[in-house]
């Protein structure tokens, strides 16, 4: 905390510093020249320091409570032979004590490593590391800090991956994973299945069809609607700006994208269709060269915001516009760092916050690690249609109106 007023940031710095005497506050009390506000300021600022330098062990906890060390430990880490009332009563005063149980000590009382992994495939075709993952992984991380838990994130060739795995659950390095990246076919389910190690997959394996634990956005629901919006709008040209076509959210995007076509007895054209990763380059290059076809579409439909991006940059480039020459629609994950925001966002868009996906896997997994045994978990999210700057008729519809 830093201030302009010297006096009081020298008074400020004396006080809230470790290396000085925690009673060094009284020679400020002495000094009668001292405006009254800082000398309460000083204090109000030294009993936040001295909070939180001061934590309170699990003897104290207990003493203070008049319970037993083994009581107060087994109320804090959940175990079921506790009382509701004594857990609620064991963590408020945890809480108002600032008391954070030793690490070392939890995953003794509860034989857990308290640790959940996220293993990270580096791929030649798919690339992980983007700003989905890095969203997904804030919401899940924060979740499990607020249980005591440690994320380990683990780099991995493709090759190596189930390797990593089984070795993971030999050493019982942690207590659950999360599958990220699911293919339509996704041999890690049954692998995962086989060692007992508790999961959940980010996304759904559609060839798979023993019963596992997955969160989802309903895809295929959420493109047909957004075909459904723009052929409404007249557009017929609608190019599909899609993820690698062996992932199981495009396979399943894709899906939709037909089922609307085929709602209004409409055939797709395989040229409208594009699979790749989506990067922004990837967008760039796809729009240009739909654009310089013989029969460019007059819309798209892009799997994610950071592909619109380079889509956006090569309209532009043709000194088209947005929303008049051409329609764009989105799927967009609520990326803190990308955001379609405003009271009229850039992009009309199928909005679904993969910040919130991450915090919710992260809450089914705990669920099953301290509750084993129990039923099969799945939540299907459902994206919401926002409408923003990015779409109008198409050009013919445009001109009718334009006339009437």
């Amino acid at each position: 905390m830093r201030c302009e007023n010297r006096k009081l940031q020298s008074a400020l710095d004396d006080v809230t510093s470790p290396t000085r005497s925690r009673l060094s506050i009284d020679k400020y009390a002495r000094k009668p020249h001292l405006d009254l506000a800082l000398y309460f300021f000083l204090c109000l600022e030294f009993c936040r320091k001295l909070k939180a330098l001061w934590k309170m062990n699990l003897k104290e906890l207990s003493d203070r409570l008049g319970l037993s060390q083994t009581t107060v430990s087994r109320a804090l880490n959940g175990y079921p032979e506790v009382s509701e009332k004594t857990r609620q009563r064991v963590e408020d005063a945890a809480k108002r004590f600032n008391y954070t149980p030793n690490a070392r000590a939890k995953r003794l009382a509860t034989g857990r490593a308290m640790t959940i992994g996220h293993l990270l495939p580096m791929s030649k075709e798919h690339e992980m590391v983007n700003p989905v993952f890095a969203d997904f992984l804030t919401g899940a991380g924060k979740r499990y800090a607020e249980e005591g838990y440690d994320l380990m994130l683990s780099v991995v060739a493709d090759e190596d991956e189930a390797d990593v795995y089984r070795d993971l659950a030999m050493r019982g390095s942690v207590d659950g994973v999360v599958v990220h990246g699911p293919k339509t076919d996704d041999a890690r389910i049954a692998l995962l299945t086989e060692l007992g190690l508790p999961f959940v997959v980010h996304g759904r394996s559609s060839a798979v069809t023993t019963d596992y634990n997955w969160i989802d956005v309903n895809n295929r629901r959420a493109f047909e609607r957004a075909s459904s919006f723009l052929l409404d709008l007249g557009h017929r040209r609608v190019a599909l700006i899609n993820g690698l076509a062996d992932m199981d959210f495009a396979a399943r995007r894709f899906a939709g994208y037909k089922d609307a076509f085929e709602a209004r007895g409409l055939s797709i054209d395989p040229d409208m269709v594009s699979h790749g990763e989506m990067t922004e380059t990837y967008g760039h290059a796809v729009t240009q060269a739909l654009l310089d076809s013989d029969a460019p579409p007059t819309a798209l439909l892009i799997s994610s915001i950071i592909p619109a991006i380079g889509a956006r940059r090569a309209i532009s480039d043709r000194g088209l516009k947005m929303g008049e020459d051409i329609s764009v629609v989105i799927h967009d994950d609520d990326l803190s760092y990308f955001r379609n925001d405003g009271d009229v966002p850039t992009y009309t868009a199928l909005r679904s916050s993969v910040r919130e996906a991450g915090r919710q896997a992260a809450s089914m997994l705990l669920e099953m690690i301290s509750n084993p045994g129990g039923p099969t978990r799945n939540l299907l999210l459902e994206a919401e249609m926002m409408l923003g700057q990015s779409t109008g008729p198409a050009p013919g519809m445009r001109a009718l109106i334009d006339e009437g």
